[in-house]
């Protein structure tokens, strides 16, 4: 919402030489809090691959599966081909989707803390019928919460940090979200190669867990402020004006607050704010915005991620082994993300 480089969108390139502020620890807390958020995701994809692989698992809920494993030596074609197993994979992301869409006016309405707190409730409930389950309708119905929470969450920490972060470190916050989703894969992919021999009720531990980070970000979501950038939104200019005083650590905030106040009436302006997308002048951000992600996904390293233990293990890795290998990937992840993160900082 600031800075020079976003003069079309109602911001002042005079007046953002004239911010003032600081880091304060408010806004470092804050966006820790929140970015926890983005380990949620991450624990999700690496703990979903692992459990799937457990043999405990398998003979509760996919014993068709557990049978097909057990013949591996004899066949390891496509052992993992079931559409109730597809379905609890895939159930998070149908789910995910759909929340999305309906956590982006929520978020817009009651602001972005309303959206962290509803995603980290849905994700505790979720890993709580994932721990406790005793039946795949039970399971699936877990899934489907953790879809939710995951799609209030990516909707609403991004643009919470974005908006918390001082101008010139905006990015480098942001950042946190991502870094926190591979040390989230990493943990889950460590907590599989532990979890595995505990037979055979490990998975329910695995699954459990996820409730941790999520209970943080709910109990963090209670006490974070809102951003300065909702609350105008909404039509509190003096509380956003107290909040942005108070993350920046200093009174003089006038040329930020009314950048804020500027982009916030002109975004308020257009009526057809998802009809504009598809005009002329917003196509080259259009493109960039459909083709950057869509490019990265079908490199096919989500499916990878998802799936690594499941894929180990159909190359004919054994079941610790196939753990093991999934818990390199991870931690060559995370590392990655960390030396770019340091390095971009």
């Amino acid at each position: 919402m600031a800075g020079g480089s976003l003069a079309p969108a109602g911001v002042s390139k005079e007046r953002a030489e004239q911010y003032q502020g600081k880091v304060t620890s408010y806004v470092i807390i804050s966006c820790i809090i929140a970015a926890i958020g983005g380990s949620i995701f991450g624990y999700d994809i690496g703990i979903s691959g692992g459990v799937t692989s457990m043999d405990g698992f398998l003979q509760k809920f996919f014993f068709t599966v557990y049978k097909n494993k057990l013949h591996a030596h004899e066949n390891n074609y496509c052992k993992y081909n079931n559409q109730g197993l597809s379905a609890f994979t895939s159930s998070l992301y149908l789910a995910g989707l759909v929340a999305s869409l309906v956590a982006s006016p929520i978020t817009r309405k009651y602001g972005r803390r309303a959206s962290i707190i509803c995603g980290g409730i849905s994700f505790i409930i979720g890993a709580t019928l994932n721990a406790s389950a005793v039946n795949l309708a039970l399971l699936i119905l877990g899934r489907l919460m953790l879809g939710v929470g995951i799609g209030f969450g990516n909707q609403a920490i991004p643009l919470y940090l974005s908006e918390m972060a001082p101008t010139h470190l905006r990015g480098g916050l942001n950042m946190m979200f991502q870094l926190a989703t591979t040390l989230g894969i990493f943990t889950a992919n460590m907590i599989n190669f532990g979890t595995e021999k505990l037979r055979p009720w490990g998975w329910r531990l695995s699954l459990g867990l996820a409730a941790a980070p999520a209970l943080l970000m709910t109990v963090g979501g209670i006490f974070l402020p809102e951003t300065p950038n909702s609350l105008i939104e909404r039509g509190s200019k003096e509380k956003g004006k107290e909040v942005l005083q108070k993350i920046r650590g200093t009174e003089n905030v006038h040329a930020e607050l009314q950048d804020i106040i500027d982009a916030s009436e002109l975004a308020n302006s257009i009526k057809h704010p998802f009809r504009n997308i598809f005009e002329r002048r917003n196509r080259p951000q259009l493109v960039m915005a459909i083709f950057m992600p869509t490019f990265q996904i079908l490199t096919g390293i989500n499916s990878i991620l998802f799936y690594a233990p499941v894929l180990f293990q159909s190359m004919g890795f054994g079941g610790h082994a196939s753990l093991y290998s999934s818990a390199l990937t991870g931690a060559v992840l995370a590392s990655s993300t960390g030396s770019f993160y340091c390095n971009s900082g």
